[in-house]
């Protein structure tokens, strides 16, 4: 597919100053949004990064937390970059270690979950609507049993008839729900971050 076609192709302006600033994503900056308007991240936080590769979400949390901080990035591909040294990254799936696993509670409870998973596309939307919904809920799960009180989790979800239910399952376990859809999101697409504060003890 050519980049005309395909817009996802094209560098656009938040990719050209993701790497000019040394992210090696445009995603960093979904994230810097995110944690500006619900004050997400402060130093010595633990935080957890689902589905971390290429690295833009985990290193930007590195930096926030700072050297007091911890964090765990966890991914089924190579993580291409290489983290601050109170970073540690596992290759892997995240949603089957189970929820005891000690790689996945290393630094656990965390003060803040991280998911900006998705599934791989099939060009069906309805598939990937589902794929990604499933994604959602099993990465609210490990927020759900990992995460510290009063803490928080941001979880990326394709917008569908299946975001009011994974909503109702949010609340369940945080007291406040916020729908977040960051300037840095390309117009074409139907993502969208599901973020929730002040988890219940």
């Amino acid at each position: 597919m050519s980049s005309r076609k395909n817009p996802y192709a094209r560098p656009d302006r938040f990719t050209r100053a993701a790497k000019d600033a040394g992210f090696p994503a445009r995603s960093v900056f979904k994230l810097e949004e995110i944690d500006r308007r619900v004050r997400l991240l402060r130093g010595g936080m633990r935080v957890l990064d689902l589905g971390a590769t290429p690295g833009s979400w985990s290193i930007y949390a590195a930096q926030k937390i700072g050297p007091a901080g911890r964090l765990l990035a966890v991914d089924l591909e190579p993580l291409p970059v290489t983290l601050a040294p109170h970073a540690v990254f596992v290759q892997g799936d995240a949603l089957s270690l189970g929820l005891a696993s000690d790689e996945l509670a290393r630094f656990a409870p965390y003060d803040v979950v991280l998911s900006d998973m998705a599934p791989r596309t099939t060009g069906n939307r309805l598939t990937d609507q589902t794929r990604s919904a499933e994604l959602f809920m099993r990465a609210l799960a490990v927020a759900a049993s990992l995460g510290k009180a009063g803490g928080a989790f941001v979880g990326k979800i394709f917008m569908s008839d299946e975001l009011p239910l994974a909503r109702v399952e949010l609340r369940k376990h945080y007291a406040t729900e916020r729908l977040i859809r960051p300037e840095g999101t390309r117009s074409g697409s139907i993502e969208l971050f599901v973020v929730g504060l002040e988890k219940r003890a």
